[in-house]
């Protein structure tokens, strides 16, 4: 790869390896521009501008630049050659669907000492981690599409990667559902209407509670009931549970997102008891007014709670039996728990007392996130106040798009108009969230989601789409297999692109290590515009032969380069919009 030889050339050159190597943001500084200079002058105890040139002239006889320039105050700028461009080139059309999959973490320019560094290693994503007998809303949105990003990037990468949906089937809150149902719950219409109706039985409980002390005594008696094993109870806990899961897989086909292992609170029950009795015996856990506590004042943080007065465990404590059985089944490297801004200081505390526990061989990562907001910029909520429900965004969102596909082809069958418009509602929901970085809010605007000509995922689609027009007009002109071509037909211009193309496996790295998969998605979006602007100005299908084979070469790398992407981001592409 063009970006990783040239790294590897200045490697050798300076001994360096902390330095960086982007592109320059002003036009007519050189292809690639570098810092190492700067490194080189603090050890030599010279001037940055005289380790540039000193550097600049060992560089400039490789045949990877056209030429090398120094600029102030210490900048070393590579103009590459013709040649190394259309080496490249060749390389993106030999990779094909594997362009990219050589970058590694371990070759970052600036090394994480906790990023894995052989590959095959164990990265476990928990993402999505809707809770039982409430429908998903867009809260779990973020969750389930950052984490299947990342999932995807790591397994791009070359890592084993387990996608975790761990979902919330235990706690007080079936209780509270259980003590409802026997209250006021109809067979016939929650079988009917599952998630609906326990929604509402459970909304109806908290309601009833306000002016009844009792039920939530009532709601708590239940759910120790289950957690001793009551019959009754633990058939009402699978029935629910059950048609949740069914709901939860409906939703997640719909988004085209899976899982390797869905496992909830409940599995860890069994453990929990041994576990408290270890963390008694060694010392680590304390009593305090009746309730089971690890002290935590020593790393800032308040006492974890691990077992309440009554006895009742808690999700801290069911995270620390996870954690447990995920080291000793699966051995994991890392692990990303891709889970909102407000859980902050509950994994602060898990990451606490796993290093109380000697639990190390992992590095954990709390992998958080912003709220989604409506377009008036506050919390995403219907007209009564509720939480949009996933169901109905995904359906407005695709009803959108239908709308605007019978606006632009009316000629296409109902078929391919609601195949379409699945696709590119789906995929504008998808790329609103991870064009934007995952930290702060987001902010839902249809109008801009569904663009096709700004930052958006139609935008992406439509660009690719255009590509593989203009490959199945040019395709007799198109060599099959790896690219044939004269380097002394590439112009300055499709120079550019492949510069521009060289640096994917560079996005898809630094998305992957800094778990944030804006920068994909906003490498997607500047290669997109930049081929749409070369397309304009540099005809492809009408160029003379040794051109024209250039630039079909070029358009198919670029159609390539974005169908990986996005496919990276969960989102689909179309041959035809």
């Amino acid at each position: 790869m063009l970006l990783s030889s040239i790294r590897k050339l200045v490697e050798e050159k300076t001994g360096e390896t902390d330095f960086s190597l982007e592109k320059p943001e002003v036009k007519g500084r050189g292809d690639f521009a570098t810092n190492v200079a700067f490194l080189l002058a603090k050890k030599k105890k010279v001037s940055p501008m005289a380790a540039a040139e000193e550097l600049a002239k060992e560089l400039a006889s490789s045949k990877l630049f056209q030429k090398v320039e120094v600029a102030q105050p210490g900048f070393i700028n590579f103009y590459v050659s013709k040649d190394a461009a259309a080496k490249e080139l060749q390389e993106v059309i030999k990779a094909g669907s594997k362009w990219g999959k050589s970058a590694s973490m371990a070759d970052a320019p600036r090394r994480r000492t906790d990023a894995p560094k052989r590959r095959k290693e164990t990265v476990i994503v928990e993402y999505s981690s809707p809770n039982v007998a409430k429908p998903m809303h867009v809260g779990h949105l973020r969750s389930t599409i950052i984490g299947d990003a990342l999932a995807n990037i790591y397994e791009f990468l070359g890592y084993k990667v387990i996608r975790w949906n761990y979902i919330g089937d235990w706690g007080t809150q079936f209780g509270k559902l259980t003590a409802a149902y026997k209250m006021w719950g109809n067979k016939k219409e929650l079988e009917a209407k599952p998630i609906e109706t326990m929604l509402k039985l459970y909304v109806r409980f908290h309601e009833e509670a306000k002016k009844d002390q009792g039920l939530e005594k009532k709601g708590q008696e239940e759910f120790q009931k289950l957690e001793k094993g009551d019959k009754e109870n633990k058939k009402f806990w699978e029935w629910f549970r059950r048609e949740s899961l069914k709901d939860f897989n409906r939703l997640y086909k719909a988004l085209d997102v899976k899982f390797d292992i869905t496992a909830g609170e409940s599995f860890y029950e069994k453990d929990l008891k041994p576990l408290i009795k270890r963390l008694e015996k060694s010392g680590v856990a304390k009593k305090s007014e009746g309730a089971l506590i690890i002290p935590l004042d020593n790393v800032g943080l308040p006492p974890a709670l691990i077992r309440k007065s009554d006895e009742a465990t808690l999700y801290l404590t069911r995270d620390m039996a996870n954690l447990e059985y995920r080291l000793k089944k699966h051995k994991p490297a890392k692990i990303l728990y891709v889970v909102a801004n407000e859980q902050t200081l509950h994994f602060s505390q898990l990451f606490a007392v796993t290093k109380i526990m000697g639990l190390t061989s992992v590095k954990a990562e709390h992998i958080k996130f912003g709220m989604v907001l409506g377009p008036d910029g506050k919390k995403f909520s219907t007209r009564e106040g509720k939480t949009i429900i996933l169901d109905d965004l995904i359906n407005e969102a695709v009803k959108l798009a239908r709308k605007t596909v019978q606006g632009k082809n009316p000629k296409l069958s109902s078929e391919e108009k609601d195949k379409i418009a699945s696709v590119v509602g789906v995929g504008a929901i998808k790329y609103n969230d991870l064009s934007q970085n995952r930290v702060g809010d987001i902010t839902f605007n249809w109008e801009k989601m569904l663009s096709i000509t700004g930052n958006s995922a139609p935008y992406l689609q439509y660009t690719y789409a255009r590509m593989k027009s203009i490959l199945r007009k040019g395709r007799p002109n198109l060599p099959a297999g790896k690219a044939k071509f004269d380097v002394k037909h590439l112009g300055e211009a499709d120079k550019q692109i492949v510069i521009q193309l060289s640096q994917f496996p560079e996005a898809v790295r630094r998305s992957a290590e800094e778990y944030l998969p804006n920068y994909l998605a906003n490498y997607l979006y500047s290669l997109s515009q930049t081929v749409n602007a070369y397309y304009e100005t540099n005809p492809v299908l009408q160029s003379e032969s040794a051109v024209r084979a250039i630039r079909l070469n070029l358009i198919k790398a670029v159609a390539e380069t974005l169908k990986n992407g996005l496919n990276l981001l969960g989102i689909h592409t179309l041959e035809r919009m």
